[in-house]
C-alpha cells in the first residue's frame, strides 16, 4: 500500500469539557462505535483501530464497501457502527460481537449485523497528505469526496453553529450517540494528540450494591462494585459496575463489605435467574473481550445504596463503567428503581444518517 499517510496511524483524540465551547469550531455528533482509520489503495484496504491494530478481517462487508464507494486512493478517519434491528439506535453490543476469532462466525455476522462506516475526517487523497491542512479544508474535501456515497458509508453531520450543537447534544442521544465533538476549524490533524474537545452526557443514579468482583491482584482487594436497580416487576436488574479506587481503599472495602457477604443461592443474581436478565454482568464465564479474566463475583446482601455518575444507558445497563460518587445511607434499596433515570428524547438514527425508512 503506497499512500502519503499509511497504516498504522494513531487517531487524533479529544479532551473532555463540561460544556460546548463557542468559537471557531466545527461541531459533530459523537458516535459510539469503534474508532477507525480506513486506508484504500486500489484493491488494497486496511481498517485500523484506535490502538493501531488492524480490524480488517472482522468487517469483510465494509472492505467491499470501501472498494466500491471510497476514492481509489485515500485515508479516512471515522467510526464503525452497527444499527439496532429497528434502525433507530446504535447497537454497541452487536458491534462488540463482531470481533470474533472464527472466520465462519465473522462471515455470518457480516450478514446478520452489517456495519456502517461514518466518516468525519480526510487524511489523504490520491498523493496528497492533508493532515497539515486546516480542518475546515479537510471537511470540505471530505464532503466533496464522500458526500454522495450511499449507505453503508456516511459523512457525519457538521455545523459551525453552537446552538445546533446544543440541540444535537440533547436529541441525538435518543439514537444512541453520546455527546458532541468540537474541532478547531483551523486545526491540523495531529495523530494521538488531544486537540479536539468532547462534551459527553453526565448524570447520577442511586444504585443498590449487590456484589463485587475481586481485583486481579488478589481477593484481598476489591476490583469493582456491582450495581443494580429494581424494575417494575420488583427484580433487581444488574446495570453495571463502578471501580477506579486507590489500592488502599480497595483493601478497606473488602473488609468493610464482609458482613454483607452471602451465598449465591437465593441471591437476585443467582444462576437460575439468568434468563430474567438479572444476573451479574456479561455472564460469569466472561467473554472474548475478557482476556482470560475471571468474572466470578462475591454476592452481597442488597442493603447498601451508592450514588454513581454515568453518561448514558444502553438498554438496561450503563454504557460505560460508572464513577463512584458517595454512599447514600439515607436511601432505602427498594427505592432505587429505573424511574429515577432521565429518559433521552427518542430520535431516529436513520434521519441522522440519511437512510430511507
Amino acid at each position: 500500500m503506497r499512500l502519503p499517510v499509511t497504516h498504522p496511524v494513531a487517531p487524533m483524540l479529544a479532551k473532555a469539557a463540561a460544556r460546548i465551547p463557542v468559537g471557531d469550531y466545527g461541531y459533530e455528533p459523537k458516535w459510539d462505535g469503534f474508532r477507525s482509520i480506513v486506508f484504500r489503495d486500489g484493491d488494497e484496504v486496511e481498517i485500523g483501530s484506535r490502538n493501531e491494530k488492524p480490524m480488517t478481517r472482522y468487517f469483510p462487508e465494509l472492505v467491499e464497501s470501501v472498494r466500491a464507494l471510497l476514492p481509489e486512493r485515500c485515508a479516512v478517519d471515522g467510526e464503525i457502527v452497527v444499527l439496532a434491528a429497528d434502525g433507530e439506535r446504535l447497537d454497541f453490543e452487536a458491534l462488540q460481537q463482531r470481533i470474533h476469532p472464527a472466520e465462519s462466525r465473522v462471515r455470518l455476522l457480516s450478514v446478520e449485523t452489517p456495519a456502517h462506516f461514518v466518516a468525519f475526517d480526510l487524511l489523504a487523497l490520491g498523493d496528497e497528505d492533508l493532515t497539515g491542512r486546516p480542518f475546515a479544508e479537510r471537511r470540505a474535501r471530505l464532503e466533496e469526496a464522500l458526500g454522495a456515497a450511499p449507505s453503508p458509508v456516511h459523512v457525519t453531520p457538521m455545523s459551525t453553529d453552537p446552538k445546533t450543537a446544543e440541540e444535537w447534544f440533547s436529541v441525538f442521544e435518543g439514537a444512541g450517540l453520546d455527546g458532541v465533538v468540537a474541532k478547531p476549524l483551523d486545526g491540523t490533524y495531529q495523530p494521538g494528540k488531544r486537540t479536539m474537545i468532547k462534551i459527553k452526557h453526565e448524570r447520577t443514579a442511586d444504585c443498590v450494591l449487590a456484589g463485587y468482583r475481586p481485583h486481579k491482584a488478589g481477593p484481598e482487594y476489591l476490583g469493582s462494585l456491582l450495581l443494580g436497580l429494581y424494575n417494575e416487576a420488583g427484580e433487581l436488574v444488574n446495570v453495571g459496575a463502578c471501580s477506579a479506587f486507590p489500592m488502599a481503599r480497595r483493601a478497606e472495602l473488602v473488609t468493610e463489605l464482609q458482613p454483607l457477604v452471602t451465598t449465591v443461592e437465593g441471591h437476585p443474581w443467582a444462576p437460575e435467574r439468568q434468563e430474567s436478565g438479572t444476573r451479574t454482568p456479561r455472564n460469569a464465564e466472561g467473554s472474548r473481550w475478557s482476556g482470560g479474566k475471571n468474572y466470578d463475583f462475591v454476592p452481597l446482601e442488597p442493603q447498601l445504596v451508592v450514588e454513581v455518575g454515568y453518561d448514558h444507558m444502553e438498554g438496561v445497563r450503563f454504557r460505560h463503567v460508572a464513577q463512584f460518587k458517595r454512599w447514600r445511607p439515607d436511601r432505602e434499596p427498594r427505592s432505587c428503581t429505573f424511574e429515577q433515570l432521565e429518559r433521552p428524547v427518542n430520535f431516529d438514527l436513520a434521519e441522522i444518517l440519511g437512510l430511507p425508512r
